[in-house]
């Protein structure tokens, strides 16, 4: 990527929504700038739809430009209003400060650390903890316009709510993220700012303060907001957000949302989120239109992803754990693994006794769990071989499940077709 103009890359990729200058393209082609995206510690992890983000940062340090990542120690004690249609919750300084260290680890794990000087780490709240109203009302807010303030869309929407509203503290939020750009530009000679398309008001704020204090050229680039073909938000599920630590969601749940992506999808999220060539990615574009069923894309798409936030050993762990759930390997699986690889299929416990003493009929066990609406259901599915016990096939209708055949002494899977699983416990 080093040898190509990064703007290009970024534009074949659709990464670019908006460019405030027309400069930009030969600037990122013929200098070496210093850029910076802001990260809010609104939770102690980032979650799926902070990638695009971190990897805009990621291409333009592979291109050789400077990457910092603003961690907003004050501004998020605050909250943006930006895309929200209602105040937030404002966290107390001792949970923000627990957040900012989950976050500037995994800002780490992806650009390298300040130390080695990757990248530049810094929290806002340094310097904006220690300015004063009076100063600060002074030096830069008498350069803002409420007017021009009211009519961004994140405050105009917000303005359109009678009952909600927005809250002074919010509103102030432009002012905070533009003093940011500035305390960027005049230490770290940073002139880039990156974010969401939600986020050009606020940079321009910031452009045009670098402009007003310092006569000094500053620029931003905002990339489009990722949703999914039916309209949902990238990262976002009925059980909540897909985040990258594995103790809030785990390397198998991590793999599984990227490899259930829509046809429709597949190909944008190779794009934008992969380090994967043009060629490569033409190459899987034709396989997704010619086989559609082999699911080459939405494989490679969650090794990838897997692969860049929880490492390569897990990626390889979790495909191999994903194959596992339809063939013999599922004993194999360790009991975390297991447990992964069946959250979200129903369960049931039983008491281990139940299959003591020569075991528990399986066509019992079928009705029990409900895989089966009736016994005689249940005798018709088992003899057409649509039954596995640990993904062993049963057509023996007289045949009796015993504690030996749990898995872990604790665990039995059971399957009806191809999709229908039900995990057993065994309790002791």
């Amino acid at each position: 990527m080093a040898e190509c103009n990064v703007y290009d890359e970024l534009v074949w990729r659709g990464l670019i929504d908006q460019a405030t200058s027309p400069l930009i393209p030969d600037i990122l082609k013929n200098e070496k700038v210093t850029c910076y995206i802001g990260f809010d510690p609104s939770a102690d992890s980032l979650h799926v739809g902070h990638l695009l983000q971190i990897l805009l940062l990621v291409r333009m340090q592979q291109a050789g430009h400077k990457p910092i990542a603003l961690l907003g120690g004050a501004t998020g004690v605050i909250g943006d209003p930006s895309g929200k249609s209602e105040e937030r919750n404002l966290l107390d300084l001792d949970r923000v400060e627990h957040n900012l260290a989950g976050i500037r680890a995994q800002l780490e794990h992806f650009l390298g650390t300040t130390e080695t000087g990757a990248v530049t780490i810094v929290n806002n709240h340094d310097w904006l903890g220690s300015e004063r109203l009076l100063g600060f009302l002074r030096d830069v807010g008498k350069h803002f316009s409420v007017n021009v303030m009211m009519s961004r869309d994140s405050v105009r929407s917000r303005l359109t709510q009678r009952e909600q509203g927005i809250s002074f503290t919010e509103f102030s939020y432009m002012l905070l993220q533009a003093h940011d750009f500035l305390h960027l530009f005049d230490n770290y000679g940073c002139t880039f700012q990156l974010g969401g398309s939600d986020q050009l008001g606020n940079i321009l704020g910031g452009i045009d303060l670098i402009r007003r204090c310092r006569k000094g050229q500053a620029f931003g680039l905002t990339s489009p907001l990722l949703t999914t073909a039916d309209g949902k938000k990238l990262g976002k599920t009925e059980k909540g957000a897909v985040w990258l630590d594995a103790r809030k969601t785990s390397a198998y749940q991590f793999y599984q949302y990227w490899v259930r992506s829509d046809d429709r999808d597949v190909i944008k999220l190779l794009c934008m989120l992969t380090m994967r060539s043009r060629e490569e990615i033409e190459e899987l574009t034709t396989q997704v239109e010619q086989a559609p069923h082999h699911r080459q894309a939405q494989q490679t798409l969650a090794r990838d992803m897997t692969a860049l936030v929880h490492g390569p050993q897990a990626a390889v762990e979790v495909e191999r754990a994903a194959q596992a759930l339809f063939g013999q390997a599922i004993a194999e699986l360790n009991e975390s693994t297991l447990l992964d690889v069946m959250s979200e299929a129903p369960s049931l416990e039983l008491p281990a006794t139940a299959f003591d003493h020569g075991g528990l009929e399986l066509v019992d066990l079928l009705t029990r769990t409900q895989l089966c609406a009736s016994k005689g259901a249940a005798r018709k599915d088992i003899s057409a071989g649509g039954i596995y016990v640990n993904n062993r096939r049963i057509q023996d209708v007289g045949n009796r499940v015993c504690r030996s055949d749990a898995l872990h002494g604790r665990y039995l899977v059971l399957r009806k077709g191809k999709k229908n699983f039900f995990l057993v416990k065994l309790m002791v």
